[in-house]
This record gives structure tokens, C-alpha cells and sequence, in this order.
């Protein structure tokens, strides 16, 4: 047998062996200072993250709104439907247009989950809220939003946008379109609204 097999390697000194301990030490702090600032952002978002999934589905167990239950986005102002009349390029009215002064500060009609802030061609500065049912309960023509992101959770009354004439409204009466989709199919809301 050579003799080099029978020998063992040298042990670490003193020194490298605590050399190795205080870097293992430092690399350890380290991640555990960095998990210790990351962690509450992490959990507060998947805390929020579970709290959103939670209302999605406890809305989606909900009834969809029903005659007369929902209130006015609107509540001072005088409803007529205009649900189905005819607008530009054929189409018709998939909503009704509550008017009011300009600034007048537009209410959602239901609790719910906001899924758009945002604009569009025809709405131009438009909210989104996902209701019970998973009704989307739609308010366009705005002329500022209320301090609402997506994801953010609303109740009946809450001021989601101000009254405006924004999209292919300009230059008409300031105005509020409302409408409700249901299974992504436009549904007239005038006979849902309470109407004073």
C-alpha cells in the first residue's frame, strides 16, 4: 500500500476554524437581517393577496343585484332610462346617463372589489367595480377619479369618480353613463336602481 493513503488530511487550525465559524455567522446575519426587512412586505402582500381572493369569492356567492335594490350612484338626481337608444355607428345605449353639475362626486351603487380605474375610447375616464353575483358595475365619462386603485375594496356609498363629460361624451352635459354587465352581457340598470 502506498503510504500516502494511510494518511489523513492536516486538521484547520484554531484560527481557520474560527475563521470559517465567524464568516458562517456573518452570512447567516446577514440573511436573517434581510428576511427580517422583507418579510413583512412579503406577508402584508400575501396578506392582501389572500383578503382579495377571500372577497372575490365570498361576492361571487352573493345574489346578483335584484329590482329596485341597488341606490343611485347619483342619489339627489333624476333618473330616466335611457337604456337602448341609439348612438353613433349603429349601436345602441348599454346603460343610462345621470346628469348632474360637474365635480359632483359619483357614489358606487354596491360593495365590491374595484377591477379598472382607468379610460377607454368611448368612456374615456371610466371605474370598474365587480359586485355581488360578479355583476361589473360600470361608470364612464368621468372627469377625475376619487382616490381608488384596482383591487381596492368599496361599499355602497363610497365616492368612486366626479361627474365630467370625458371620452366621445365631450361637449355634452356634464354626465355619469352607468352600466351593468352580468355574465359579460350589458343588462338595463334603470329597473335595479331605487328610483325616490
Amino acid at each position: 500500500m502506498p503510504a500516502n493513503l494511510n494518511q489523513q488530511p492536516p486538521k484547520p487550525t484554531f484560527l481557520r476554524r474560527t475563521l470559517s465559524v465567524l464568516i458562517k455567522a456573518a452570512v447567516l446575519l446577514a440573511l436573517l437581517f434581510v428576511f427580517d426587512k422583507l418579510l413583512p412586505s412579503i406577508s402584508q402582500q400575501t396578506q392582501s393577496f389572500v383578503v382579495a381572493k377571500w372577497q372575490q369569492l365570498s361576492l361571487l356567492q352573493q345574489e346578483l343585484p335584484t329590482e329596485n335594490s341597488l341606490p343611485s350612484p347619483l342619489p339627489e338626481q333624476h333618473l330616466t332610462d335611457t337604456w337602448g337608444a341609439a348612438r353613433s355607428q349603429g349601436r345602441t345605449h348599454e346603460g343610462i346617463d345621470i346628469f348632474a353639475p360637474r365635480g359632483t362626486p359619483v357614489q358606487s351603487t354596491t360593495q365590491g372589489i374595484v377591477s379598472k380605474v382607468g379610460e377607454n375610447t368611448l368612456g374615456g375616464r371610466v371605474v370598474v367595480v365587480v359586485g355581488p353575483g360578479g355583476a361589473g358595475h360600470y361608470y364612464a365619462h368621468l372627469e377625475d377619479y376619487a382616490d381608488i386603485t384596482p383591487n381596492d375594496w368599496v361599499d355602497a356609498g363610497d365616492i368612486i369618480g366626479y361627474i365630467g363629460d370625458s371620452g366621445n361624451a365631450k361637449g355634452t352635459p356634464p354626465h355619469v353613463h352607468y352600466g351593468i354587465y352580468i355574465s359579460g352581457s350589458a343588462v338595463n340598470p334603470y329597473p335595479l336602481l331605487q328610483k325616490d
